[in-house]
């Protein structure tokens, strides 16, 4: 089985919410919003799937996966978090009265984090609107994050800020969207604006700190709606954004104390075969110093497409030395879904 090899006990830590725990804050009120909440709210439906044991995203993200999609368009295309929905073979969505819809995923993109995925009947409740863009919600803005289960899953939120994330999986926004309090289901569930009703953005992690600064607070990142429009027709049509793909080295690095060790490796992936070890120090990319998550996949992504070479200088131990990483096309390890 594909997996990762780990380092005391690594794993991705806050992805998949385990239960269903009370909201952290006050649940949205009707009159407070300024569209008719409980048609909005039914977009948003439960999500369960299962992936094969052999494929290479089961040791992180496990073969039962759970979480929310949010219907956009009335023929039943839904919209989710990929890692919901990426190598799964059966993928159940929720539908009114307690009743189950067959869905098929359609296409998964790495570099935004997005699923599209759509139901094999017609959905009998109607979708939600997608806004253009979430640059409205600034820092302090209110917002309402909803999970499925109607008004009493839909969290009265804030924007706690916008800002960078970088993941340790190789992965990166630019300007995602952090809110609070925490919504303990949130993968996949709605960012949603509450004067439009519109869409602007879907659940990806529980963050500690999502304005930044109070570590102690709790909250969650959500992925921009924005950047779904260039890729749309991409991942309808093949099932992933068209064009060259990044280079992709197959580890997990963390910042520690100004450094960036190694945390996991990809069985049989490009840092696996080159030596990397899960406890080295990566000191440098293509000669430049680096120190954090944001400098080393800048550098890595600048180099060329996958499949180049990349030249890392790291520490293992006390001893340094340079290590080339043949890049690899992360969609290569992935199984693509059927109907692609």
């Amino acid at each position: 089985m594909a997996g990762v090899k780990h380092s005391n006990g690594h794993k991705i830590e806050g992805v998949l919410p385990a239960s269903e725990p009370e909201l952290a804050g006050p649940a949205i009120e009707a009159e407070s919003v300024a569209f008719d909440l409980e048609t909005t709210l039914s977009a948003v439906r439960p999500l369960k799937s299962s992936v094969p044991a052999d494929c290479h995203s089961a040791a992180t993200l496990g073969t039962e996966r759970e979480g929310n999609a949010v219907l956009i368009d009335e023929s039943g295309l839904f919209l989710t978090i990929g890692y919901l929905v990426v190598e799964a073979t059966d993928v159940l969505i929720g539908g009114p009265g307690g009743s189950v819809m067959h869905a098929q995923p359609l296409g998964y993109d790495h570099e935004t984090g997005f699923g599209l995925l759509r139901t094999v009947d017609k959905p009998e409740f109607e979708p939600i609107r997608l806004a253009r863009d979430a640059d409205s919600l600034t820092p302090g803005a209110r917002v309402v994050v909803a999970s499925a289960g109607g008004a009493g899953r839909a969290l009265d939120a804030h924007v706690a800020d916008r800002r960078l994330f970088a993941g340790s999986w190789e992965y990166m926004l630019d300007s995602a969207i952090f809110t609070a309090p925490l919504h303990p289901s949130w993968s996949g569930a709605a960012l949603i604006d509450p004067e439009s009703g519109m869409l602007c953005g879907i659940g990806s992690l529980f963050v500690q700190g999502p304005g930044g600064e109070d570590e102690d607070e709790q909250g969650n990142m959500f992925v921009p709606i924005e950047l779904l429009n260039p890729i749309f027709d991409d991942l309808m049509q093949y099932g992933r954004r068209s064009g060259p793909a990044r280079p992709w080295l197959g580890m997990h690095a963390t910042e520690a104390l100004g450094h960036l060790v190694v945390a996991g490796v990809f069985d049989g992936g490009p840092a696996d075969n080159a030596g990397i070890r899960p406890g080295d120090v990566v000191e440098q990319i293509e000669d430049d110093s680096i120190d954090t998550l944001e400098a080393l996949y800048r550098r890595l992504w600048s180099v060329g497409e996958a499949g180049t070479s990349v030249k890392l200088g790291i520490i293992r131990g006390a001893t340094g030395m340079d290590i080339f990483v043949r890049s690899g096309d992360r969609r290569d390890f992935y199984k693509l879904p059927r109907r692609h």
